[in-house]
């Protein structure tokens, strides 16, 4: 892979950073320390991405919680890995049940105790930390408790998305009583933080000794668990502590789809990163000689949407789905589906993608090994629900079921849902070149594709990659541009049909890290403009 390092042609002011013994990238400054001090006490990637991603759940709540899902790509010692750490339906829940008493307006709600589902993060850090890490779990959740107790200071992107949350739970307060904790918790005066205010999570902090003391079993059989049930009964949830009892993460191995002789990884369903393998296998039927080509964006934008077509239609939980893996991947399929894209824009059969938050971390120790990682509430907070006393917000991705019992991702009891958070790998050779990550809901196999091709196809570094202005499909024929996108480029695209509209709202481009290892063990690392990001090295 060829590396740009001196040269930036897109605006940012950041430059790619390059180091040998380790690397954590984060979009948080302290969330990253906090997996370099793994590495610097002797722990490796994994070790570092745990820490990473317990830190997180303090410092950057507005996207992630203790109550969250997880998926990771490990490379660990030349072979790679992946665990998907989704969560499951409540078993006692069900359409008709849905249907009579919470839903709205015949769909899921996304505030309150419908939309949770099992949390899957605390065993996922467990899990790891049990195949593969050094590092007792005590020690390396030790940053992200001692940031809970005494405190930290919030970023100004975390603080403007705190403010979005509170608006949010205060439209929603009023028909969701049970949204009073998460007030008491992240909004005690009934505002969010300013900037570089400070902030403490006490009852966060003694959740997370909890879970590290006993290797997470005190979330899905002990006090912890007993404390969710407890409160989703109160609240008229559907929760109950064989849920939590039975959960378990899955070991699985990753997809791999050839683009021009690169391997691109993601985690198989019910996570959407096939969406962004199947608009690869689309795409690798065309040449693209330059980047900033009103061609290149064209058959993007189609692949994307013929890519999504199908994946919004089969995604689910992979023991429910009519098709498999390998047959939304076949290569007479991507032949099949690139001659649909004409010289014009077409109605791809789709829904419309909605927003989320999330967040994408990867790390890599000075022994090769490296991890890809992403956790996720879903909406920002997700659900609203904090459970009493233990600072545990819980997502809500039970939101993206759907009532209908004749639809791929329909509501059942103890199901996983389509899961939008995907974390990437690439690998050339058999040997790994590194992990890769753009969150935010829908926009991320979108972000995928864009950087990967970014990478593969334009010979960008990682920071360029990331920096590069970004799109997004957001439905029928509606794309997003970012406001560096160049205008005429635009313009042409708006000629052949596509919806194209500029935008200020950066947030809606998600937000990625990238790291790449050379072949003479050189770690470059790419962070993103777009958020509080830090890269942590040495």
């Amino acid at each position: 892979m060829e590396y740009q390092m001196n040269f930036l042609p897109y605006a940012s002011g950041r430059y790619p950073l390059a180091a040998r013994h380790g690397m954590c990238n984060s979009t948080s400054a302290l969330a990253s320390e906090a997996g370099l001090e793994m590495l610097r006490r002797g722990g490796n990637a994994v070790d570092a991405a745990i820490a990473t991603a317990a830190t997180l759940t303090v410092v950057e709540p507005t996207s992630n919680g203790i109550g969250s899902d997880a998926f990771a790509i490990v490379w660990m010692n030349n072979h790679l890995y992946g665990l998907n750490g989704s969560g499951r339906a409540p078993k006692n829940i069900s359409i008709d049940k849905v249907l009579k008493n919470n839903a709205e307006n015949g769909h899921m709600p996304s505030v309150g105790w419908t939309p949770v589902m099992v949390s899957g993060a605390p065993k996922t850090w467990a899990a790891l930390s049990a195949r593969f890490g050094r590092l007792p779990l005590t020690e390396v959740l030790k940053p992200a408790v001692e940031y809970a107790r005494n405190g930290y200071p919030v970023p100004p992107v975390v603080a403007e998305n705190w403010k979005r949350s509170v608006l949010r739970f205060e439209k929603a307060l009023p028909k969701h009583p049970e949204l009073q904790e998460w007030f008491r918790t992240f909004a005690p005066d009934g505002k969010a933080p300013e900037a570089g205010e400070l902030v403490t999570l006490p009852n966060h902090a003694d959740t997370l000794e909890k879970i590290a003391a006993t290797g997470a079993d005190a979330f899905y059989r002990g006090e912890l668990a007993e404390r969710i049930v407890a409160d989703s009964k109160a609240a008229g949830g559907y929760m109950s502590r064989e849920d939590y009892e039975d959960y378990d993460v899955e070991w699985v191995e990753p997809l791999r789809l050839n683009y021009r002789g690169y391997e691109v990884c993601e985690i198989p369903p019910n996570g959407q990163g096939i969406v962004a393998l199947m608009a690869l296998n689309i795409l690798k039927e065309f040449e693209f000689p330059e980047k900033e080509s009103v061609e290149t964006y064209h058959r993007q934008f189609e692949a994307m949407k013929l890519a999504f077509a199908d994946g919004l239609r089969y995604i689910t939980d992979p023991a429910c789905m009519e098709v498999t893996a390998a047959g939304l991947l076949d290569p007479d399929d991507g032949k099949m589906r690139a001659r649909l894209i004409g010289t014009e824009a077409r109605m791809p059969e789709a829904g419309i993608p909605p927003k989320s938050g999330t967040v994408y971390f990867c790390t890599a120790d000075g022994e090769g090994n490296m991890v890809s990682m992403i956790q996720s509430n879903y909406m920002g907070f997700g659900s609203g629900i904090v459970v009493k006393d233990t600072g545990i917000s819980l997502q809500n991705r039970g939101y993206d079921f759907s009532l209908d019992p004749n639809a791929a991702n329909a509501l059942m009891p103890g199901k996983r849902s389509y899961h939008t958070i995907i974390p990437g790998f690439l690998m050339k050779d058999g040997k790994a070149v590194g992990p890769f990550g753009v969150m935010g809901g829908y926009m991320q196999p979108q972000g995928h594709v864009q950087v990967v091709m970014n990478l593969v196809d334009f010979h960008l570094n990682p920071q360029q990659a990331l920096d590069a202005p970004r799109w997004q499909w957001t439905g029928g024929m509606k794309f997003l541009l970012e406001d560096q996108f160049s205008a005429q480029i635009a313009r042409q695209l708006q000629a052949k049909g596509h919806d194209a509209e500029l935008t200020l709202q950066y947030g809606q481009f998600g937000r990625g890290q990238i790291i790449q290892r050379l072949d003479n063990g050189v770690l470059i690392g790419g962070t993103e403009k777009r958020a509080d990001s830090n890269i942590a090295c040495w």
